[in-house]
């Protein structure tokens, strides 16, 4: 695959940051009995997730972020679409679209701040059923 090997592939499928192969997370996003636990080892490499303690509360300023960029995206297809909607009505749609993504922003946010500090490994990744 073209994107295999960068930051993006494991930010898109949610993998391992270092061999892209383990799942980084206990289950889908959207499974509320697990929502968005961050496995502590990859199955495939064991890397370690979890560099200290509270290491993901820092993907709180990534979430905030691709909130943000929800939001957006949300206003940029009204306009798009040329729908005529009342202030009111923008944050509805708004709102009910943070709602409903709010688990895969949770998701997108913790992989995107684990890969600020962990780099694919192509070595690794060979060797890695």
């Amino acid at each position: 695959m073209l994107l295999k090997g960068t930051k993006l592939y494991s930010i898109l499928f949610i993998k391992c940051p270092r061999c892209h192969k383990g799942e980084f997370l206990e289950a889908n996003p959207y499974k509320l009995s697990n929502f968005n636990k961050v496995k502590k080892h990859c199955p495939k490499c064991d890397l370690k997730y979890s560099i200290e303690p509270s290491f993901y509360t820092g993907s709180m300023y990534v979430s905030y972020a691709v909130g943000i960029a929800v939001a957006v995206a949300v206003y940029m297809l009204t306009l798009l679409f040329g729908l005529q909607t009342s202030i009111g009505t923008l944050f509805t749609l708004i709102v009910v679209a943070l709602v409903l993504a709010m688990p895969w922003i949770a998701a997108v946010s913790k992989i995107i701040w684990a890969n600020f500090f962990f780099k694919f490994d192509k070595k690794i990744a060979q060797n890695v059923n």
